[in-house]
């Protein structure tokens, strides 16, 4: 009990500040001209949605222009319940962190369809560029049976900007003090009655490389990015018709720019990814909302990673289909059933360049999964929603395994709701493609024992809306517990000379507490938003049970909005207060030195970003990491790259300092 006296004290204690009313209507839905009266619509994002059965906040395009979201990985920085962190100080990689998991963990689809896997996992949050989303969809814990067996600790589903959108032009361009420059077009036309197409286009560039603490490695990678969509919608009397083509190319480097040496440690990242996918939809019965509906998409991902001495390369293919049914029997009763088919080829084929038989590794996996499910939801009314929901698959190479789900929500009045979820995942994954920054160490890489993720998750939440002097002063409630009964882990504790990437052998968990806090202070002018979360994950490691490493323990978010001027000047600050953590169990150097502390510090990072509306565009400033506070010494044993002791991979905080940027977005 004593883990939940100690968010309650700490909240009373630091106190609330901060999130936002919104600006930009078009977040929700377009506005419609009727004879010189515009109709238009907006609503509050970022907030949980209190209509759904599950535990969802919806992230739309206002919440997202509260900062600079170059991409996708820097649409979370005012959200309370989302982290997004380096997970090295070499290659950039960046991985999002959800009820204390990481990225894996996560369920990421792309308008329903999954996305990003293997190699491409790691660099996924800056492969959907900001300004081509429209909304996010955040739920946590065990999501629906429909979007797969796996989104252990929640899913993730971006909608993107849609052809058929009111027809505009959208353009944004952006650059910073660390050198980045970016541009972004978004482009749309209504061709004939029911078919639109749209093209996207995205571009970023690092000309200048930075090296503020003086190690010899650059504090973040030189990045050139060039990345493609090609959208297309039909409708016509019942049948709908989606579909689309992607291209991408990545490209990054980084390790040590700074250094005359003539063997200098270079990291050389370079993918190249292209996909294909499309949704057919068919209205049986508009009065029962009866409908069916087949999607289908294509990735295949080319990866190389060159890490000093060490290279890694990754080919992944990916197909997914699904065929889905659903209808509303009676207004109380709901039915869902489908299935689906995909297939996974992934060639990982890893080997130490200058010595190939010291380090060679090759993991061929091909898995073909089919699988089918059922899904029951029963609303009486609106005070009470419960879903059911069950599939089965059979895996090639793990068998067949079953996924339940449940979800209820109860809500006795308008000021409060609750909400309980239950269910499993599985999840197949391959350690060294989605964790290849390890390669990075000084430290040999071992792949010992690849399982499949298995775990339980349960979770209650609890929203309260009072009213306060005219004003709704929200406040929620949270606890999810996940327990692991298979897990691959990364064990850098049971040798000092290698990492292991091997199956858990004990007890692994997570317990995540939060309570989050909003009110306008001034109705459509100022309003803030307070959180707190609790992070308690523990996972065995060389048969003793541990804190999990480089993970803060406690976090505070504090945000504040305000619109001046009718509007149409904007601030948004955010402050975060990162606690302390547990580092991986340190060892003595040769010198009597001991590697790296036992633990981290707490530390701060705000941002702030001013932004004037116009009509047809709007232009914003803004600063990042304003505390100027980065991690000492982020690379241990810098100076000595091809040594054992060589170690970028062991970040918990921000390892570059204050950021300036300006951009401009235009809409017409």
């Amino acid at each position: 009990m004593k883990n939940f006296f100690v968010p309650m004290v700490f909240f009373a204690i630091v106190g609330f500040c901060a999130q936002s009313l919104s600006q930009n209507a078009d977040s929700l839905g377009n506005a419609m001209t009727l004879k010189g009266v515009s109709v238009s619509a907006k609503r509050n994002l970022g907030v949980t949605q209190k209509n759904t059965t599950e535990n969802a906040v919806q992230i739309g395009q206002n919440e997202l222009f509260k900062a600079a979201c170059c991409n996708l990985g820097e649409s979370f920085t005012t959200n309370p319940s989302v982290d997004v962190t380096y997970t090295d100080a070499a290659t950039g990689t960046k991985q999002i962190r959800l009820l204390g998991l990481g990225g894996i963990y996560v369920g990421m689809l792309s308008e329903g369809l999954p996305d990003f896997s293997g190699a491409a996992l790691p660099y996924a949050l800056d492969f959907v560029p900001g300004t081509w989303i429209k909304s996010i969809s955040l739920s946590k814990g065990c999501a629906s049976v429909k979007t797969g067996y796996s989104s252990l600790a929640g899913l993730m589903d971006i909608e993107y900007l849609k052809p058929q959108d009111v027809q505009s032009l959208k353009v944004n361009l952006y650059t910073n003090s660390m050198g980045r420059t970016e541009a972004n077009v978004a482009a749309n036309m209504h061709l004939s009655d029911g078919l639109s197409a749209e093209v996207l286009l995205h571009g970023n560039y690092d000309f200048l490389a930075h090296d503020a603490n003086s190690d010899g490695f650059a504090d973040s990678p030189l990045i050139t990015n060039l990345n493609f969509q090609n959208r297309w919608h039909f409708a016509k009397n019942r049948y709908i018709f989606h579909g689309g083509i992607t291209a991408l190319y990545d490209n990054r480097r980084s390790g040590q720019r700074f250094n005359s040496s003539s063997k200098p440690f270079l990291i050389d990242i370079d993918t190249r990814r292209y996909g294909a996918y499309m949704k057919h939809a068919f209205i049986i019965n508009p009065l029962h909302e009866s409908n069916v509906a087949f999607v289908s998409s294509f990735s295949y991902n080319d990866f190389y990673g060159g890490f000093g001495s060490k290279e890694l390369h990754s080919d992944e293919k990916r197909f997914y289909s699904q065929l889905m049914y659903e209808t509303k029997i009676t207004l109380d009763h709901e039915l869902s059933a489908g299935i689906t088919l995909e297939h996974n080829a992934i060639l990982d084929h890893a080997l130490l360049r200058s010595q190939p038989d010291d380090f060679s590794f090759l993991d061929d996996f091909d898995e073909t999964l089919g699988g089918a499910y059922l899904q029951y939801t029963f609303s009486p009314s609106h005070k009470l929603s419960a879903m059911a929901g069950v599939r089965t698959d059979f895996s090639s190479l793990y068998g067949l395994f079953l996924t339940p789900r449940v979800h209820v929500k109860l809500a006795p009045s308008d000021w409060f709701t609750v909400r309980l979820s239950a269910g499993k995942a599985t999840l197949s994954q391959r350690p060294l493609a989605v964790n290849h920054f390890l390669l990075s160490s000084g430290r040999n890489v071992f792949v010992d024992t690849i399982v499949r993720d298995k775990a339980w998750n349960v979770g209650l939440s609890a929203n309260f809306m009072f009213n306060v002097l005219s004003k709704y002063l929200k406040i929620n409630l949270e606890y999810y517990y996940t327990h692991f009964l298979s897990q691959n882990i990364v064990d850098y504790e049971t040798d000092r000379t290698a990492i292991h990437l091997t199956a858990l052998d004990g007890t692994s968990y997570s317990g995540t507490f939060q309570i989050d806090v909003s009110y306008p202070l001034v109705k459509d002018v100022l309003e803030i938003t307070a959180a707190y979360r609790l992070n308690d994950v523990h996972t065995t490691y060389n048969g003793v049970l541990m804190e999990k490493p480089l993970l803060s323990r406690n976090k505070a978010l504090f945000t504040i909005t305000a619109k001046l001027g009718l509007g149409l000047w904007q601030f948004d600050a955010t402050l975060q207060l990162n606690g302390s953590g547990r580092m991986p169990t340190p060892y003595l150097l040769p010198n009597g030195e001991q590697s790296w502390p036992d633990r981290f510090g707490a530390y701060p990072v705000l941002n702030a970003q001013i932004t004037r509306w116009f009509k047809k565009f709007s232009l914003y400033l803004g600063v990042e990491n304003i505390t100027n506070y980065s991690q000492p010494d982020p690379i241990i044993n810098a100076a000595d790259p091809w040594s054992s002791d060589f170690e970028p991979t062991l970040v918990w905080g921000p390892t570059q300092g204050i950021m300036v940027y300006a951009g401009f977005r235009l809409d017409i």
